[in-house]
């Protein structure tokens, strides 16, 4: 799983926010084959976090998809990222 707080400069609407978020999930969902939602701060217009999740038999494979994300996430967004969390659990 993913946490990923992204800052959107420039934001100047709800419907403005909307658009970049849900550009940005759908690029994910498709590249990545992930889940992807958008988990806290919506009611900000400077800022989004979402999270992302994958789940696989393999850990290192999951892991590494995850820094494909954060990867992706830094290179496409038009803002910065402030702040990741990368989790990974087996049971």
């Amino acid at each position: 799983m993913i946490q990923v707080i992204i800052e959107l400069p420039g934001v100047e609407n709800i419907k403005e926010k909307r658009r970049i978020v849900n550009s940005m999930k759908e690029r994910l969902q498709r590249k990545f084959r992930i889940s992807v939602a958008e988990i806290d701060l919506q009611d900000s217009l400077g800022y989004s976090q979402l999270g992302a999740a994958l789940i696989s038999n393999s850990r290192t494979y999951g892991e590494s998809v995850m820094q494909k994300v954060l990867m992706f996430v830094e290179d496409e967004s038009p803002g910065r990222v402030q702040d990741v969390q990368i989790l990974s659990e087996m049971y």
